[in-house]
Protein backbone atom coordinates (compact mmCIF):
# COMPACT_ATOMS: atom_id res chain seq x y z
CA UNK A 1 0.00 0.00 0.00
CA UNK A 2 1.45 3.46 -0.82
CA UNK A 3 1.98 6.08 1.63
CA UNK A 4 -0.02 9.48 1.60
CA UNK A 5 2.58 12.31 0.69
CA UNK A 6 0.47 14.94 0.43
CA UNK A 7 -2.95 16.29 1.50
CA UNK A 8 -5.02 19.53 2.47
CA UNK A 9 -7.57 20.72 5.22
CA UNK A 10 -10.77 21.68 4.43
CA UNK A 11 -12.62 23.85 6.76
CA UNK A 12 -16.09 24.44 5.62
CA UNK A 13 -17.46 28.18 6.61
CA UNK A 14 -19.62 30.94 5.39
CA UNK A 15 -16.59 33.52 4.03
CA UNK A 16 -13.74 31.90 2.51
CA UNK A 17 -11.68 33.91 1.65
CA UNK A 18 -12.17 36.46 5.17
CA UNK A 19 -11.17 33.03 7.11
CA UNK A 20 -8.76 32.01 4.52
CA UNK A 21 -6.66 35.33 4.97
CA UNK A 22 -7.27 35.25 8.96
CA UNK A 23 -5.35 31.78 8.73
CA UNK A 24 -2.54 33.38 6.08
CA UNK A 25 -1.97 35.40 9.08
CA UNK A 26 -1.88 32.84 11.32
CA UNK A 27 0.55 30.51 9.45
CA UNK A 28 2.53 33.00 7.07
CA UNK A 29 1.02 31.31 4.04
CA UNK A 30 -0.01 32.92 1.45
CA UNK A 31 -2.54 33.13 -0.91
CA UNK A 32 -1.52 31.17 -4.14
CA UNK A 33 -1.56 32.54 -7.65
CA UNK A 34 -4.77 33.14 -9.88
CA UNK A 35 -5.61 29.81 -12.23
CA UNK A 36 -3.84 30.47 -15.86
CA UNK A 37 -5.50 32.97 -18.13
CA UNK A 38 -6.40 35.29 -14.96
CA UNK A 39 -4.80 38.22 -13.75
CA UNK A 40 -6.39 37.86 -10.45
CA UNK A 41 -8.47 36.02 -8.34
CA UNK A 42 -11.13 38.59 -8.64
CA UNK A 43 -11.01 38.14 -12.14
CA UNK A 44 -11.20 34.50 -11.61
CA UNK A 45 -13.95 34.88 -9.21
CA UNK A 46 -16.02 37.36 -11.71
CA UNK A 47 -16.00 34.46 -14.48
CA UNK A 48 -18.19 32.00 -12.11
CA UNK A 49 -21.57 31.39 -12.15
CA UNK A 50 -23.18 33.83 -9.58
CA UNK A 51 -24.16 31.46 -7.48
CA UNK A 52 -20.36 29.89 -7.05
CA UNK A 53 -19.00 33.41 -6.99
CA UNK A 54 -17.31 33.34 -3.50
CA UNK A 55 -17.64 30.17 -2.67
CA UNK A 56 -14.20 29.07 -2.31
CA UNK A 57 -10.49 29.98 -1.39
CA UNK A 58 -7.15 28.68 -0.56
CA UNK A 59 -4.10 29.50 1.11
CA UNK A 60 -0.69 27.51 0.55
CA UNK A 61 2.83 27.39 2.73
CA UNK A 62 5.58 29.48 0.65
CA UNK A 63 7.82 26.65 1.81
CA UNK A 64 5.94 23.95 0.15
CA UNK A 65 6.14 21.96 3.79
CA UNK A 66 3.25 22.56 5.16
CA UNK A 67 -0.15 21.50 3.81
CA UNK A 68 -2.49 23.36 1.82
CA UNK A 69 -6.11 24.97 3.54
CA UNK A 70 -9.07 25.23 1.22
CA UNK A 71 -11.99 27.17 2.68
CA UNK A 72 -15.38 26.22 1.14
CA UNK A 73 -18.54 28.22 1.79
CA UNK A 74 -21.54 26.18 3.17
CA UNK A 75 -25.21 26.97 3.89
CA UNK A 76 -25.31 25.74 7.73
CA UNK A 77 -23.26 27.53 9.91
CA UNK A 78 -21.12 25.75 12.75
CA UNK A 79 -23.32 24.21 15.82
CA UNK A 80 -20.74 21.99 17.78
CA UNK A 81 -17.38 21.84 18.72
CA UNK A 82 -14.85 20.80 15.64
CA UNK A 83 -14.18 17.41 15.71
CA UNK A 84 -11.02 17.90 14.49
CA UNK A 85 -8.72 21.14 15.24
CA UNK A 86 -5.07 22.33 14.18
CA UNK A 87 -2.84 22.81 17.26
CA UNK A 88 -0.21 26.06 16.39
CA UNK A 89 2.70 24.92 17.74
CA UNK A 90 4.53 28.23 18.42
CA UNK A 91 5.29 26.87 22.57
CA UNK A 92 7.81 23.96 21.20
CA UNK A 93 10.24 22.80 23.67
CA UNK A 94 9.00 25.87 26.18
CA UNK A 95 8.21 24.88 29.69
CA UNK A 96 6.44 26.90 32.39
CA UNK A 97 6.49 30.69 32.92
CA UNK A 98 8.00 30.40 29.28
CA UNK A 99 6.09 28.61 27.45
CA UNK A 100 2.84 30.73 28.61
CA UNK A 101 4.57 34.25 28.21
CA UNK A 102 4.88 32.71 24.40
CA UNK A 103 1.29 31.48 24.33
CA UNK A 104 -0.14 34.84 25.58
CA UNK A 105 1.97 36.82 23.09
CA UNK A 106 0.61 34.88 20.25
CA UNK A 107 -2.46 35.00 21.52
CA UNK A 108 -2.64 38.60 21.58
CA UNK A 109 -1.60 39.03 18.38
CA UNK A 110 -4.29 36.58 17.03
CA UNK A 111 -7.03 38.40 18.99
CA UNK A 112 -6.01 41.68 17.29
CA UNK A 113 -6.65 40.01 14.00
CA UNK A 114 -10.10 38.42 15.00
CA UNK A 115 -9.64 35.32 17.04
CA UNK A 116 -11.14 34.92 20.38
CA UNK A 117 -9.18 33.40 23.39
CA UNK A 118 -10.28 30.12 24.86
CA UNK A 119 -9.46 28.53 28.14
CA UNK A 120 -5.86 28.55 29.38
CA UNK A 121 -5.25 24.77 29.97
CA UNK A 122 -2.53 24.77 32.30
CA UNK A 123 0.10 22.48 32.38
CA UNK A 124 -0.55 18.82 34.64
CA UNK A 125 2.20 17.33 34.99
CA UNK A 126 1.54 14.98 31.63
CA UNK A 127 0.76 17.77 28.89
CA UNK A 128 2.45 21.25 28.58
CA UNK A 129 0.11 24.15 28.98
CA UNK A 130 -2.16 25.34 26.20
CA UNK A 131 -4.32 28.03 24.99
CA UNK A 132 -7.50 27.39 22.98
CA UNK A 133 -8.55 29.69 20.61
CA UNK A 134 -11.24 30.16 17.81
CA UNK A 135 -10.69 31.96 14.89
CA UNK A 136 -12.36 34.18 13.11
CA UNK A 137 -15.86 32.15 11.95
CA UNK A 138 -15.98 30.50 15.63
CA UNK A 139 -13.55 27.11 14.52
CA UNK A 140 -11.26 25.89 18.06
CA UNK A 141 -7.55 25.86 17.59
CA UNK A 142 -5.09 25.33 19.95
CA UNK A 143 -1.55 27.46 20.74
CA UNK A 144 0.52 24.58 21.97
Amino acid sequence: MASVRQFQVTFDCAEPERVARFWCEVLGYVVPPPPEGFATWDDFDRSLPPEHQGSAFACVDPSGVGPRLFFQRVPEGKVVKNRVHLDVRVGTGLVGDERLAALEAECVRLVALGAVRGQLLVADGVNESCQVMQDVEGNEFCLD
